[in-house]
Parts: C-alpha cells; sequence; structure tokens
C-alpha cells in the first residue's frame, strides 16, 4: 500500500507576456477568471487541499512580492511557502530549487504548472504513479483544436466540417507526481522536459496518465483562455 503525496510545488514564475495587459502589475497565477473572485493559484491551493495536500512551496520569478502579499493576506487551507530565483535558473532548475523546500526530501511530491485550472484526482495519478513503479508520471490532456476541421474523402471531396474537434495528440498537461528520486535527476539550471525527461521516457521510468473523460482542464495563456474559462465555468460545476 503506497501512501499518497502530502506535499507540492506550484511553478510561479512565469512572465505571463501573451496575458498581457493582465500580467503588467501582477505575475500570471495571481490573474483572475473573470465572475470567480479568486487568482487562479488560490482555485490551485484549494484542488490541493481537498486532495490531501498540506504543504505546498510555491517558486515565483515575476513580479514575486506581489503573490507573496497576496499569499499572506488570504485564509489559505494548507501551509504553503514561497522561494524566489535570484537568477533565471530555467523550468527544471526552479523546480530542483522548489523541491529542496519541501518539508520531506524522502516522500513522493506532486507539481503543477501555475496557470493551469484543472479538476481531477491527482489520487487515482498517484495510484497509477505508484502501479507503474514510475519516477515521474506527467497528467496528459487532449485538448480541443481552436480552428474548425474538415474531413476529406479519397477522392478529395470535403465531407464534413467539426467545430474544434478534440486533438489527435495527447499533450503534457502541466501536473505531475514525482518520486523522492526524482528531484536529484533534475538539473541545476536547464530545463528537465529536454533532459531529466526524455533519459527517463528512454529508461521506461516516466508514466503518462491520461485525464479521466469529463475532466475539465485549460492552460490560460492567453486573454482568450481567460475568456473561454469564464463561459465553461458559467455552464459547469467547477469552483472551489
Amino acid at each position: 500500500m503506497h501512501t499518497f503525496p502530502t506535499q507540492a510545488v506550484i511553478l510561479a514564475g512565469g512572465q505571463g507576456s501573451r496575458l498581457r495587459p493582465y500580467t503588467d502589475d501582477r505575475p500570471k497565477p495571481m490573474v483572475e477568471i473573470p465572475g470567480t473572485g479568486t487568482p487562479i493559484i488560490g482555485h490551485q491551493l484549494s484542488w490541493l487541499a481537498a486532495e490531501g495536500v498540506t504543504d505546498a512551496v510555491v517558486s515565483c520569478g515575476h513580479l514575486a512580492g506581489v503573490l507573496q502579499e497576496w499569499l499572506a493576506s488570504a485564509v489559505l487551507p494548507l501551509r504553503v511557502t514561497t522561494v524566489v530565483e535570484t537568477e533565471p535558473l530555467g523550468r527544471g532548475g526552479g523546480l530542483k530549487h522548489a523541491a529542496a523546500r519541501l518539508p520531506d526530501a524522502s516522500a513522493p511530491w506532486y507539481a503543477t504548472n501555475g496557470d493551469i485550472w484543472t479538476r481531477f484526482s491527482l489520487r487515482e495519478m498517484a495510484s497509477f504513479h505508484a502501479e507503474r513503479d514510475a519516477v515521474a508520471t506527467l497528467a496528459l490532456a487532449r485538448p480541443r483544436i481552436p480552428w474548425g476541421a474538415v474531413e476529406t474523402d479519397a477522392f478529395g471531396h470535403i465531407t464534413d466540417f467539426i467545430e474544434s474537434p478534440p486533438s489527435p495528440y495527447l499533450i503534457n498537461a502541466g501536473v505531475y507526481v514525482f518520486s523522492p528520486a526524482f528531484t536529484a535527476m533534475l538539473p541545476d539550471r536547464g530545463d528537465h522536459e529536454r533532459t531529466t525527461f526524455p533519459r527517463l521516457a528512454r529508461e521506461r521510468r516516466l508514466a503518462g496518465f491520461p485525464l479521466p473523460h469529463g475532466a475539465y482542464w485549460r492552460a490560460i495563456d492567453t486573454a482568450k483562455d481567460l475568456t473561454e474559462a469564464a463561459k465553461e465555468l458559467g455552464g459547469s460545476a467547477l469552483g472551489g
């Protein structure tokens, strides 16, 4: 019987340049989904707490003070520590820097990008990770293509138009489960997705957990994503 992770890292240091002007005075995870009154990171912390996480380390960068101020004044459902990169370490280096502040180096941990808006069972993902004896497990999403697709027959006649179909490819959903050994495999600086992940994939120690059917997932990259998320929220029970 494995134990579920109770600690997590949130990567919240990005510039969020494609979300301007929203990110002119705040980091990306501090942007609010219209109509909720809570920044993205507030929803993430609620989700992590509901999934049994008691301690989170937030890796800050761009406009770190704004995020730290909000965390200091908000009523939070779990213990939160912040770390600030004094110089850019890259995604892998930033993850390693933050992981060093987790309360238990010998226990597994979750990680999530600070701009991900999702709800699914992290415990299910942790069980999947343990069953495969993986060092790292990535959540995998199948986002909708933002354009209309065209179907043709073998002769080249158009047979159908499909509005925003699901992508034929799975993508990295930006949510992870890591075994304790993973931390030491991260680069001190640089991108783990170009170094650590490919190595683990070759060794068959990297697993991919497809998001359960019907699970909500959206990366908030642009102003259009904010609008779409607000619309989707209005028609669903997602909240918290």
